[in-house]
C-alpha cells in the first residue's frame, strides 16, 4: 500500500522537513510520497482555500482513500489510527492519501469529498508541523501493527 500526504506549503530545508525526513526514513512498510503544492499567483484572501483546494484536488492520486485533516474531524487513538491503515490495506486499498490545508484549513469541498476527516486533536497546529504529526503517526501505526515496542499505552 501507498501513502501520499498532500500539504499545502513548502518545508523546504527546515527541521519540519528533517523531522519528516526522519520519520519518513524508518517506514518499511509503506512507500510514502508527499505531494507539496503552493499558490504561486497573488490572490484575494477570501479566495486562498479555493485555491489551495483547486491545488490539492489536481494532486491526489487516482483511486485513493482519502483522508482530510480537519479540526472538526473525528479524534482518534494511535491505535485506532494503526486499524484505521491496517483495515484499508487488508482490504486492498492501494493507496492512501492524507491532505493537509494551509493556515485556514481544507476547503469544504475536499472535506466533503474525503473518505474520512480525522483530527489531530483540539489544538491548533501550524501546518508545517501537522505533516510532523502525522508521519510520526504513520511510524507509529506501523510499529503498532508489527507489535514493536515503540508504541506504549
Amino acid at each position: 500500500m501507498r501513502i501520499s500526504i498532500v500539504a499545502i506549503g513548502r518545508a523546504r530545508i527546515s527541521f519540519e522537513a528533517k523531522l519528516f525526513e526522519y520519520y519518513s526514513d524508518k517506514l518499511t512498510q509503506w512507500k510514502i510520497t508527499l505531494i507539496e503544492k503552493e499558490v504561486r499567483k497573488q490572490v484575494a484572501p477570501n479566495k486562498t482555500i479555493s485555491a489551495e483546494g483547486d491545488l490539492i484536488s489536481r494532486a491526489i492520486p487516482k483511486d485513493s482513500f482519502l483522508v482530510a485533516l480537519d479540526e472538526n474531524g473525528k479524534q482518534v487513538s494511535s491505535k485506532e489510527f494503526a486499524n484505521i491503515l491496517s483495515h484499508q490495506k487488508d482490504f486492498g486499498c492501494g493507496e492512501i492519501t492524507f491532505l493537509i490545508g494551509g493556515a485556514n484549513g481544507l476547503s469544504p469541498t475536499l472535506i466533503t469529498r474525503a473518505d474520512l476527516v480525522l483530527s489531530l486533536g483540539r489544538l491548533t497546529w501550524p501546518h508545517l508541523l501537522a505533516r510532523v504529526l502525522l508521519i510520526e503517526q504513520i511510524y507509529r501505526a506501523q510499529q503498532i501493527i508489527i507489535g514493536h515496542p515503540y508504541h506504549r499505552g
